[in-house]
């Protein structure tokens, strides 16, 4: 018996240049189709727990650690504050994916799922993300295999932390599909839980996953049809290229495909906020979408029709006696004039949905690398809310009239200034998506070389003083607590290797370990001394001992806090490159630590030394 061949068309499947050989190329997609979805059993689209994918347009991903998502003056997360920003910037999301993990993990031993765990108020940040009508994806890592054990396979995990904080989704980082244990998991542990892979998902996958991402894809010069979509229209794409700086590839393929767009701009890190201008046109795209969910998903979609206005592409979807026209504009320079052979006859009437306008023709105008979109409806249909639809498309259109593509850089500050005499340092980083003193510099990569050795070259002040030949130790820490009675403000992990609130018989002369930046400071402050900065750190420390050290090298900027530590540690994780580093270290080493939360940040492998004033 021969076995169909669902792997006859890559991912992203390229259109002819030539419109006249579009209708014997979509004659043959459609043919291929059918013994596709033959192929295919492709029921679970039908199960009314998972209606909400394909209505699911605009995903965002998040990164737990970020300081518009995360207020560490109050260890609470500001999800109300992030939504506002999310509607303002981008017309709102659907779901939303919360990253909790890497680049930090492998510091210490603690787990992707222990990430989410210290995590203060997951529960009611999930909550409160539903409240507001959005869905929540967790992360899986599968690299990550060689931290603390759960002593079970991680599909079970994986349901435990879906029924104990209420996620409606798994994100498969780096997987092109997940297993068929964890699709069984999932049913069990609660009905309607998507799983969207980040890699490109083979067709078979269809079956069991209802989202995937379609991630760097270079389309055609007429827009192609992504394979997995045209098989199940309700199988939902969002379409990512999380280093460019300009994102109207997405959004254009997203729109005349029918698919959603996923909004990352902290990637790991390193800021990447998108400009204006494709802000504009996805805060148009997106209540169209919204409100033709079930037209995108389950009417009939012709691909590439013709298209009157030179260097434009329109396709088409028709259900229940509407028909609507999604056009993009592949050029820089706007485009106005007559884009499709249809007109309004009184019976049926023909709607600019971006600009939210009646038109009397298909004329239309398209802003540069913008889009469009004509809707011809029945006349009986024209309600008063659809009327209010139109006028907010209105607003919003005025409101976009003359956004430019401008790129958002933050500032990336030290928070505390170095004194002393100038010198040259060279130190050594590796290579990741977070960066080093910087944002990552993989403007519009694909995939970026990572892992190597970076030399970073400063000319920095230092001080005079002399670092201390060792770290402070437990003993030292206690002498410090009873003088001062201090308590930091969070507690979370404060000291949890101690018990009964002083070190364990024969610990007192190791390392001091679980505190986190302040609790060094304040410690410092008693001791009339101060942290290192990491230059006096690799200029005057010999001795290595077995823990990392914070340093005095705090930076911000706006979004992501970060510390550099020195020294290594004795554990090492093994098992992934994505790892934090670990193990012994030499002096011009640097490890660039993303504070996260308290309970986080303390640690089993960071400790701390002093320096005199």
């Amino acid at each position: 018996m021969q076995v169909f061949d669902l792997d006859k068309y890559p991912p992203l499947i390229p259109a002819p240049t030539d419109p006249a050989e579009w209708p014997e190329w979509e004659r043959g997609l459609r043919e291929w189709r059918k013994g596709a979805r033959a192929a295919l059993d492709l029921k679970a689209y039908d199960r009314p727990e998972f209606a909400w994918t394909r209505s699911c347009t605009v995903s965002g991903k998040v990164m737990l650690f970020d300081r518009e998502f995360y207020d560490e003056r109050t260890n609470r997360f500001t999800v109300g504050k992030y939504l506002e920003r999310m509607r303002r910037d981008f017309g709102g999301l659907d779901a939303l994916v919360l990253w909790q993990a890497y680049p930090r993990i492998g510091i210490d031993d603690r787990n992707q799922f222990d990430h989410y765990r210290l995590a203060p108020g997951l529960k009611e940040v999930v909550a409160e993300l539903h409240a507001s009508g959005v869905r929540v994806f967790m992360a899986y890592n599968p690299w990550d295999v060689g931290t603390r054990r759960e002593g079970r396979a991680d599909s079970e995990s994986i349901a435990a932390m879906v029924v104990e904080f209420g996620f409606d989704g798994v994100f498969l980082d780096t997987l092109e599909e997940g297993s068929g244990a964890l699709r069984t998991a999932l049913d069990i542990a609660r009905p309607g839980v998507a799983m969207e892979s980040e890699r490109a998902l083979p067709a078979s996958g269809l079956p069991i996953h209802h989202a995937s991402w379609a991630q760097w894809l270079d389309d055609s010069e007429a827009p192609g049809v992504l394979r997995n979509q045209w098989i199940e229209p309700r199988h939902m794409m969002h379409l990512i290229r999380r280093w460019d700086v300009d994102h109207s590839g997405e959004l254009q393929m997203a729109w005349i495909g029918g698919a959603g767009i996923l909004v990352w701009e902290n990637v790991f890190g390193s800021w990447n906020g998108w400009n204006d201008r494709d802000k504009a046109i996805l805060r148009a795209m997106n209540p169209i979408r919204r409100r033709y969910a079930d037209l995108f998903s389950l009417g009939e979609r012709f691909p590439l029709v013709p298209c009157g206005l030179p260097g434009a592409f329109a396709s088409r979807w028709e259900q229940g006696g509407l028909k609507l026209w999604a056009l993009v504009n592949r050029g820089g320079n706007s485009l106005s004039g007559a884009a499709l052979p249809v007109s309004s006859d009184g019976m049926e009437r023909l709607f600019d949905l971006v600009r939210g306008v009646e038109l009397d023709h298909g004329h239309l105008e398209i802003g540069p690398r913008g889009i469009g979109a004509i809707l011809s409806i029945p006349s009986s249909r024209v309600d008063d809310e659809f009327r209010e639809f139109l006028a907010k498309q209105a607003e919003e259109f005025r409101r976009a009239a003359g956004a430019a593509p401008v790129r958002i850089e933050p500032r990336n500050s030290r928070v505390s200034p170095l004194t002393g005499e100038e010198q040259v340092i060279v130190s050594r980083f590796r290579a990741r998506e977070c960066g080093e003193y910087d944002p990552a510099p993989f403007a519009n990569f694909t995939y970026p070389p990572l892992h190597f050795e970076r030399r970073v070259e400063e000319r920095v002040r230092v001080g005079k003083g002399k670092v201390d030949g060792r770290e402070v130790t437990n003993g030292e820490f206690l002498a410090f607590m009873m003088a001062t009675k201090y308590r930091p403000t969070v507690t979370d992990s404060f000291l949890s290797h101690w018990l009964d609130g002083r070190p364990r018989p024969g610990d007192e002369g190791k390392p001091v370990v679980f505190v986190g930046l302040d609790d060094a400071r304040a410690y410092a402050r008693w001791a009339k001394k101060r942290l290192p900065t990491e230059y006096e750190w690799q200029l005057g420390v010999r001795e290595h001992g077995e823990v990392w050290n914070w340093t005095e090298s705090e930076h911000f900027d706006g979004h992501t806090r970060f510390s550099v530590l020195k020294g290594g540690c004795a554990p090492i994780q093994a098992g992934s490159e994505w790892y934090a580093d670990s193990g012994p270290r030499p002096a011009d080493w640097s490890t660039k630590l993303i504070h996260f939360f308290p309970a986080l940040d303390r640690s089993a492998t960071i400790g701390f030394r002093c320096m005199a004033i």
